[in-house]
């Protein structure tokens, strides 16, 4: 059964992004590895804390984007006097 995400009317919930993953056996090698004790779920370095950082930055990057009003590597960054100058991690 698809769920519709409420604050997303007519989009797919994450659960069903999840199961989608599932079903696909695209998570079958991550499970193994987290059931085998070879990746770490929580604290420095864990798998958590890695998926949350790398959603911050390309949220905070997508952020970035439209305050700027072009993708990064566009040639539109020339016509703009406030372009990116350079990255640097942010979380």
């Amino acid at each position: 059964m698809t769920m519709i995400d409420e604050k997303n009317p007519g989009e797919p919930s994450g659960q069903d992004l999840v199961e989608q993953l599932k079903a696909s056996g695209q998570l079958d090698a991550l499970f193994a590895q987290i059931d085998a004790g070879g990746v770490e779920l929580t604290g420095d370095g864990g798998f958590v804390p890695a998926l949350v950082k790398a959603a911050l930055e390309r949220g905070l990057q997508a952020e970035l984007t439209s305050h700027l009003g072009y993708e990064k590597g566009s040639s539109e960054a020339l016509k703009h006097a406030n372009s990116r100058n350079g990255t640097t991690p942010k979380t």
